[in-house]
């Protein structure tokens, strides 16, 4: 079951490279959900966790690389969202890791 389903209408920015990069994003989310609901442990939750934590930062490095090239005038403050997610992520990966389930979920509040 997907938590999450990519589609042009709700989620296209009409960037190639970006719609691609984001339907990764989403695909691994994806699988992440449905380890944690068919009750995987910790070591595949882990694993797959940072493989989505990889993708995120692989896709904003991109991102940040394009817009720089074309000189973003929101460059600065977009950056600035992409390190608060990064943040967020980090804190959650932390406490999946120790097995705190539910303040994991706090950190997405």
């Amino acid at each position: 079951m997907s938590l999450m389903t990519w589609t042009v209408e709700q989620h296209g920015t009409n960037v190639g490279f970006a719609d691609d990069e984001y339907k990764n994003v989403f695909e691994n989310l994806n699988i992440l959900y449905d380890l944690r609901m068919g009750g995987a442990g910790r070591p595949e939750i882990t694993e797959q966790t940072d493989i989505v934590l990889n993708i995120v930062a692989a896709h904003f490095a991109h991102e940040e690389q394009e817009m720089q090239a074309k000189n973003f005038v929101g460059y600065e403050r977009h950056k600035a969202e992409h390190d608060d997610l990064i943040n967020t992520c980090i804190a959650m990966e932390t406490k999946i890791k120790a097995g705190d389930w539910n303040s994991a979920k706090d950190c997405a509040n």
